[in-house]
C-alpha cells in the first residue's frame, strides 16, 4: 500500500492506495503550519482503515509549503547571486527585475563575474579563481548562507558553473548551500538565473520542512521513502527536494490533474479543479498536463522552470459571494471555511453556501441557508459555469470538442452540463483526485539544450539527447524497464551558425520501490 497526500490552501487530502485501488480517503482542514495537518490526515487514514507502518511500501506528499514561502517573503535564507558572464550581461544585473520586498527578503546580494558560453560552447571569457574567490569573501562578510550560480548558455556547458562553485565553496565552506542554473532551469538567462535564486533562498527552509515531514510520516511508525511531487507530475526523493525546492511549486494543479486522468480513465481532456479557494484549469495529454510554452511569474519574478499550464480563476468552495452582483470571489476564507461560511455558523456569505442551498452539497447546517433567494442562488450557479466555461475556452487550442471532467471538493459548484462543452465528467472519489494524482505519480528526467548538428548526425544527436533524459529519470528512481519518451521537441534555430537546434526530450517511468 502506499499514501497520496496533497496540501492546498483550504484542505489537506489524503488516499491509502493499493496499487490504482482506493481503499480510504480524508479530507482535513489546513492548518497554518501545513505539517500539523498532515499529521492530522495520516492519523485519519490510519482510523479509516487499520494500517501498520510496515504496510506502506511509499508516502507521496504534495505541498505548499515552498510556494507559501516565497509569496509572503518569509523564512527565506540571505542568498547571493553570482553570474558568470562579464564583459557580457553587465546591463541587466542578476535581480534586477525582482520585486523589492523579495529582494530584501534574501539579502539582495549579486556579482558579476568573468565567464560563460556561447550558444555553440565557445567561450565568451576565461573563468578568474581569483575574482571569483574576492567576490566569495564579500558574501562571507555579509551573512550570505546560500548561493546561487549562472552562467550564460549553462544548459549548453556547464563546466564553469560546477567550478565556479568548488571555488566559492572553499571559501565559504561546506554549511552554504550552492545552487546552479543548469540543474534548475531552461534555456533564457535570466529566467533560469531567478528560478536558480527563487531555490537557493528556499534551501535551508526545505531542509527543515523535509526533516519536518519525515518525522510526522516516522511518528506513525511508517519507515517507508518520502517522495514529493514536482510540477510536471513525477516525483522526487526527500533528498533531491532538500537541494531543489523550487521544483514543487506548481505540484497541485499537476496532481490534480494527473488523479483526473486516472480516475476518468481519459488521458486527453480539460481538467478543471474547484478547490477552496480557487478553480484551476489545466489541459492534459497523454496523462500529463500540458507544460506552459511561455515564462511563468512566480510572485511576481519572471521564471522559466518545467510548470503546467494552468489558468486560475477566483472561484472556490470559500470564495466570497457578493448577493447583489451575484459574483463570486477571488477573496475566500480559506481553511476557515469551517468557521466563517453560513452553514457552520459564521457570518461570512460563501460559495459553499450556495451549493448546500441549492441542494448540490450536504455539509454544515442547511437550515442556516434556506432564507436565500433561490432565484440569486440560481444565479450565481449560471455565472460560475459562465466563468469556468470561458476559462476552458481559452485555454483550449483547437474548436475540437474536448471532454471536461470536474475535480475537488468544490466541483459540487458545476453544473452537470457546462455552456459551449456539455456533460461534465465527475469521476468516482473526485473529491480527493489531488491526493490520488499525488500517489500514482511517476518518475521523470528532461533535457533541454541547445545543439550543434552536425551534416547527416542528425539521429545520432536526437538519439544523444533522448538517452540522456532516459539516464535522468532512472536515476531520480524510475524502474529502468518502464522509461519511455511522452515529449521531445525539435525546434531549429536559423539565427544562429552551425545548424544549431534547440532539443528537449522528457521521459517518464513508474516508480522502482526496490530501488535501494
Amino acid at each position: 500500500m502506499h499514501i497520496g497526500i496533497d496540501v492546498g490552501g483550504t484542505n489537506t487530502d489524503a488516499v491509502l492506495m493499493d496499487g490504482q485501488t482506493v481503499l480510504a480517503t480524508v479530507k482535513q482542514s489546513t492548518s497554518p503550519d501545513v505539517t500539523s495537518g498532515i499529521i492530522a490526515a495520516i492519523e485519519a487514514l490510519r482510523t479509516s482503515h487499520g494500517f501498520t507502518g510496515g504496510d506502506v511500501s511509499a508516502v507521496m506528499i504534495g505541498t505548499t509549503h515552498f510556494i507559501n514561502a516565497l509569496v509572503q517573503a518569509d523564512r527565506l535564507a540571505p542568498t547571493a547571486a553570482l553570474r558568470l558572464g562579464l564583459p557580457a550581461t553587465r546591463a541587466l544585473p542578476p535581480l534586477v527585475d525582482w520585486p523589492a520586498d523579495l529582494r530584501a527578503a534574501i539579502g539582495g546580494q549579486a556579482y558579476l563575474a568573468h565567464g560563460g558560453y556561447e550558444f555553440d560552447g565557445r567561450p565568451i571569457s576565461p573563468i578568474d579563481h581569483d575574482e571569483l574567490k574576492r567576490h566569495a569573501e564579500d558574501m562571507a562578510g555579509k551573512g550570505i548562507r546560500s548561493v546561487a550560480i549562472s552562467s550564460v548558455f549553462s544548459p549548453v556547458n556547464h563546466d564553469l558553473e560546477v567550478e565556479a562553485a568548488e571555488v566559492v565553496g572553499s571559501v565559504l565552506g561546506p554549511d552554504v548551500a550552492i545552487s546552479l542554473s543548469h540543474e534548475i532551469g531552461r534555456i533564457g538567462l535570466l529566467e533560469r538565473e531567478n528560478a536558480t535564486i527563487i531555490n537557493a533562498a528556499l534551501r535551508e527552509l526545505a531542509v527543515e520542512i523535509v526533516d519536518g515531514l519525515a518525522a510526522a510520516v516516522r511518528a506513525h511508525g511508517i519507515e517507508a521513502p518520502i517522495y514529493l511531487s514536482q510540477n510536471d507530475g513525477t516525483l522526487m526523493d526527500d533528498e533531491y527536494v532538500r537541494r531543489y525546492p523550487v521544483a514543487t511549486f506548481a505540484s497541485g494543479p499537476t496532481n490534480s490533474m494527473r488523479g483526473a486522468a486516472a480516475t476518468s480513465g481519459l488521458a486527453d481532456c480539460a481538467v478543471v479543479d474547484v478547490g477552496g479557494t480557487t478553480a484551476d484549469i489545466g489541459l492534459l495529454a497523454g496523462g500529463f498536463p500540458r507544460q506552459t510554452a511561455n515564462e511563468v511569474k512566480v510572485a511576481g519574478i519572471r521564471t522559466n522552470f518545467r510548470m503546467p499550464d494552468v489558468l486560475s480563476i477566483g472561484i472556490g468552495g470559500g470564495s466570497h459571494v457578493d448577493m447583489e452582483t451575484a459574483e463570486v470571489g477571488p477573496l475566500s476564507v480559506g481553511y476557515r471555511l469551517t468557521q466563517d461560511a453560513l452553514v457552520f455558523g459564521g457570518g461570512q456569505l460563501t460559495a459553499t453556501d450556495i451549493a448546500v442551498a441549492a441542494g448540490r452539497a450536504t455539509i454544515g447546517d442547511a437550515d442556516r441557508v434556506k432564507h436565500l433567494d433561490r432565484a440569486m442562488v440560481d444565479r450565481v450557479l449560471d455565472r460560475i459555469a459562465e466563468r469556468v466555461a470561458e476559462a476552458i475556452d481559452r485555454m483550449r487550442t483547437s474548436p475540437e470538442p474536448i471532454p471536461v471532467v470536474a475535480v475537488g471538493g468544490g466541483s459540487v459548484l458545476l453544473p452537470d452540463e457546462l455552456p459551449l462543452f456539455g456533460a461534465v465528467h465527475r469521476p468516482g472519489n473526485f473529491a480527493v483526485a489531488n491526493a490520488i494524482g499525488a500517489s500514482i505519480a511517476q518518475v521523470g528526467g528532461e533535457v533541454d539544450k541547445v545543439v550543434a548538428v552536425a551534416p547527416g548526425a542528425r539521429e545520432a544527436t536526437l538519439d544523444a539527447v533522448r538517452q540522456e533524459a532516459v539516464d535522468k529519470a532512472i536515476a531520480a528512481g524510475a524502474a529502468p524497464s518502464s522509461v519511455q519518451i511522452i515529449d521531445f521537441d525539435e525546434v531549429p534555430i536559423p539565427y544562429l551558425p552551425g545548424n544549431a537546434t534547440r532539443i528537449r526530450a522528457k521521459a517518464v517511468g513508474d516508480l522502482d520501490l526496490g530501488a535501494p
